[in-house]
């Protein structure tokens, strides 16, 4: 299966260039030349990967692309594309997980692609692990069932024992009880006369 990158700029040749780098390297790409069209494409697509520039129709469309990225449901990793560097605890402040600067070689870029849809990926699978050990502790903490006497039969419990458990099978069995052993009793005690 091909990774899906969704890439957004309004520079029409960085669109292009980065397009055909990415489809030669193995990448499936979806391209918005706006944060509008990035947006719309987020809803309707899914992607492993949102690289969005900051500025476009304004200098803050970038951000509002990430937060549509942070907002989708099967979290894609992102990255800002820029040509003007802003501080780390900026854009990791803004939701992007990793800042690329253009202009930058081919071989660099794609590097630093594969080390964040790497680490995306580990982050994810650690969170989903994380998730089903929260689900089977809290499986394992819950209270055992009192099993009813109906499916004591399914399970294959013995009937006396399933029986045993309701109160009215119990006085049932300690009446048939004491009527057997005065009577074992008497037939022992006329054998010994």
């Amino acid at each position: 299966m091909k990774r899906r990158i969704l890439l957004v700029d309004d520079e029409v040749a960085v669109l292009l260039t980065l397009k055909a780098v990415l489809e030669i390297s193995g990448f499936e790409v979806d391209t918005a030349a706006s944060a509008k069209e990035g947006r719309s494409k987020l809803h309707t697509h899914e992607y492993q990967m949102v690289i969005t520039d900051m500025r476009m129709e304004s200098d803050a469309a970038g951000l509002e692309v990430i937060k549509a990225a942070r907002a989708a449901a099967y979290q894609p990793a992102v990255a800002l594309l820029t040509a003007f560097p802003a501080a780390d605890e900026d854009w990791q402040e803004m939701g992007a997980d990793k800042m690329l600067v253009k202009p930058m070689h081919t071989r660099v870029l794609l590097e630093q692609l594969e080390k964040l849809l790497i680490s995306h990926e580990s982050k994810l699978a650690k969170k989903a692990n994380g998730q089903k050990a929260a689900t089977k502790k809290t499986t394992k903490e819950a209270p055992a069932k009192k099993v009813p006497v109906k499916k004591a039969a399914a399970q294959k419990i013995p009937a006396k024992k399933a029986q045993a458990k309701s109160t009215a099978a119990k006085k049932t069995l300690v009446k048939a009880a004491a009527k057997k052993k005065p009577a074992a009793k008497k037939s022992s005690g006329k054998k010994q006369s």
